[in-house]
């Protein structure tokens, strides 16, 4: 599986410059509400991700905040971390994953990350990206997405890592599309994705790289609920972190992390290799290459 590592969405191409994908013959790119106050940021020299607390439920609202498309690249990636951890740590009752962008949730990688790299940097990415899933997946407290915008490949990652989602009806889309360019998702992508849609769907799905609008999301159980707007999104997110006021915390923690343990332990044990399997991958200079067209080809657009 040579491309095995990148994510890709050839569908919101022209929105999207975040994330690649690159075959010798074709270039494509994966180009993968209520009273609020106390707004803070976290990034370095940058305010990628907004953190909003609601002081009237004790929720989160933590939104991506990296225009233009919310490409996850590794200071975006450690702000989300230090969010997610903070709420943790400060007892709230939950955090809403969401974007501060009007159309996307996120467009997944930051393709600036794998250009013209080298070794330490790469697996400085990639492991901050490795650590920010495991953090946003193992969380103690409740968390929920209002994905108000297109949300492929990377995107995606995030929202299923998520308990419970609530997708912006529109012309937007969801979905791992990796094998519309002959490449396949990492273990810890597909998983996730199984886990919520079953086997053979999540599998029809994987193996044709679909990629799902509001309806057809909810349909399959991709996602849990629509809403009109994103307002409307973050109150019901809030609806579903409150729904546990009345369940022990111990209890709901303990049984989170039950019915998780086994990717999340292989993730612990498999952390090294995975890193290596990235690295041997965006090193080969075909790949380079192919990267090096891709931002060309965006300078000309320009």
């Amino acid at each position: 599986m040579l491309f095995n590592y990148l994510r890709i969405n050839w569908t919101v191409y022209e929105d999207c410059l975040s994330i690649l994908g690159f075959n010798m013959t074709i270039l494509k790119i994966l180009i993968a509400g209520g009273q609020m106050c106390l707004r803070r940021s976290y990034a370095t020299g940058s305010k990628f991700v907004e953190t909003i607390q609601d002081n009237d439920t004790g929720i989160d609202i933590v939104s991506m905040a990296r225009a233009p498309v919310n490409s996850l690249n590794t200071e975006l990636l450690g702000a989300l971390k230090t969010s997610l951890l903070e709420a943790q740590n400060n007892r709230r009752k939950g955090v809403i994953l969401t974007s501060s962008l009007p159309t996307i949730f996120s467009a997944g990688l930051d393709i600036t990350e794998m250009y013209n790299t080298d070794k330490k940097r790469a697996t400085d990415f990639w492991s901050t990206l490795q650590d920010t899933w495991l953090t946003l997946y193992s969380l103690n407290i409740p968390v929920a997405a209002a994905i108000n915008g297109s949300s492929p490949a990377g995107g995606c990652l995030l929202a299923i890592s998520t308990e419970y989602r609530v997708f912006v009806e529109g012309k937007y889309t969801i979905g791992l599309n990796e094998t519309q360019l002959g490449i396949a998702a990492p273990k810890w992508f597909m998983d996730p994705f199984i886990s919520l849609m079953g086997y053979r769907q999540a599998e029809l799905a994987l193996l044709r790289g679909s990629l799902f609008k509001p309806e057809e999301a909810l349909q399959i159980k991709l996602v849990d609920e629509l809403a009109k707007n994103k307002a409307d999104a973050i109150e019901k997110c809030k609806n579903y972190i409150l729904s546990y006021n009345n369940i022990p915390g111990i209890g709901r923690t303990a049984t989170k992390l039950a019915m998780r343990n086994n990717l999340i332990q292989w993730m612990k044990e498999n952390k090294e290799a995975d890193i290596n399997q990235f690295i041997g991958y965006i090193m080969l200079p075909k790949v380079q290459a192919g990267l090096k067209l891709y931002i060309e080809h965006l300078k000309q657009k320009q």
